[in-house]
This record gives structure tokens, C-alpha cells and sequence, in this order.
């Protein structure tokens, strides 16, 4: 800045001093109204949620996880869905004490706010020594927690708070062309048995209902049982994953 005039005083200003702009401080009004997720909000007298069934063979009676959310900032632009409490119910109480603090430990985290996905990581992230199973679509779980984080993460997707990895159309048409080679090859090998006729009519069907050719061995990265070998090398047909790269 050129001073082209003699200076005659001068006074230092102070931060609470300075003079704030209307539009300024209509914008930090709007933004201080916005409610964000942490532990001293309190719990509504109803909240919205979903259950979710586990089925192991691990246990011999069914899990039944009910997740809850709260709505912040309801009827405006900024509202959010958010979990705000989990609790799990089962005719088993063999393991009721370790169902019961885990399902307190993230309620807590759900209420303290911030980012909460990183639950579905760590429970997924646990094995059980005695080995895990297979789900119906050939998904593999490690272990009854790690198929608790799934469903976790199954509502987490559902309210918006995780977003699956979109295959763009190339990656599509490929993990197509592959799958329709690899039948292709089964139906020639089998010279049109019934088995390759049954994995020909499950094509385009949902993953529960066995989409995957029955020889598919399982993906180290998403966990089905998708894995085929093409020309030498291993891909999924599930998340488009290959071993070459």
C-alpha cells in the first residue's frame, strides 16, 4: 500500500473490533444452525431404523442386528441420516456379554460423531480361529463380527454414508466379455451338460441365486467366490479385479 498523505495519527485494530460484513455474518449465522453429529445430542423419543439377520452356521440361533438413526437438521438442505444406536438379539446367550459391549462401544461411537466407517473396516478386519464360512452367493466371512461389520456397512450404504466403487462402462464390458468366454469354454468342455446349462440360465441373475459359474474360486479382494481363470490369468467377475494387473 503507497501512502501518498501525511500521516497525522493512528490506532491498531483490534480482532473483535473489525467490522463484519451482513453478508458475512448472515453466512456464519446459517452455518452455526446446522447440527452436526456428537455425544451431547440427545436421543429423540423415536427414531427410524432397520434389522438386519444374521444366520451362521457358527451359531445355532439367528442374529438379529437393529441399527437406529437420528435425523439432523430435518426439512432443511443439510439434513443428514446418521446411526445412533446398534443392538443385537438372539435366542443364543452363549456369547450374550461380549454381544453386549460391543454393541455399547458402538453406540458410543455412533454418538460422538465425526466419522464413523471405520468401524466397518476394523469389524471386518477380525478372523475367527476355528475358520469362517460361506454366505449364500459364495461371499466368504472370516468370522460371526466380521459378517457383523457387512451388515453394517450394508446400512451405511443404504443411508448414504458409504457409496460402493463404481465400474465404469469399460470395466463392465470386459468383466462381461469374460464371463460369457469362460461359459462359453464350460459349455464346450462339458460338451452341454446340464452343469454347464445350469451355469448358462444363472447368468444375469443376483448373486444369491449363484451367479457365478460353479468353478469360480474366491477373490482375496472382495470376498466371492468369482475368481475364473482367462488366458492364463485369474480375474473376478465380481469387482473386475485380475491378478495381471
Amino acid at each position: 500500500m503507497k501512502i501518498t498523505k501525511k500521516i497525522t495519527g493512528y490506532s491498531v485494530v483490534k480482532p473483535e473490533d473489525a467490522v463484519v460484513p451482513p453478508a458475512a455474518r448472515e453466512d456464519a449465522a446459517a452455518v452455526a444452525e446446522v447440527i452436526q453429529m456428537h455425544e451431547k445430542v440427545e436421543r429423540p423419543d423415536t427414531l427410524i431404523g432397520a434389522t438386519y439377520k444374521i444366520k451362521s452356521p457358527l451359531f445355532e440361533h439367528a442374529l438379529y442386528v437393529t441399527i437406529n438413526d437420528i435425523v439432523l437438521n430435518q426439512g432443511t438442505e443439510h439434513e443428514l441420516r446418521r446411526p445412533f444406536e446398534i443392538f443385537i438379539n438372539s435366542k443364543n446367550m452363549d456369547h450374550f456379554q461380549w454381544i453386549v459391549a460391543l454393541t455399547r462401544i458402538m453406540s458410543a461411537v455412533f454418538r460422538k460423531g465425526g466419522d464413523v466407517t471405520f468401524l466397518v473396516e476394523e469389524l471386518k478386519a477380525v478372523f475367527d480361529p476355528r475358520g469362517g464360512y460361506f454366505k449364500a452367493g459364495g461371499v466368504y466371512m472370516p468370522s460371526i463380527v466380521a459378517e457383523l461389520g457387512a451388515v453394517i456397512e450394508q446400512h451405511m450404504k443404504m443411508i448414504g454414508l458409504l457409496h460402493d466403487p463404481e465400474l465404469d462402462d469399460a470395466q463392465r464390458k470386459l468383466i462381461d466379455e469374460k464371463r460369457a468366454a469362460y461359459e462359453s469354454r464350460s459349455r464346450k468342455g462339458a460338451g452341454g451338460s446340464e452343469g454347464a446349462s445350469a451355469s448358462s440360465a444363472g447368468a444375469g441373475t443376483d448373486v444369491a441365486a449363484g451367479a457365478f459359474p460353479s468353478g469360480a474360486t474366491l477373490c482375496h479382494k472382495c470376498n466371492t467366490a468369482a475368481l475364473v481363470l482367462m488366458d492364463g490369468c485369474s480375474t473376478c467377475l465380481n469387482c473386475g479385479y485380475s491378478k495381471c494387473g
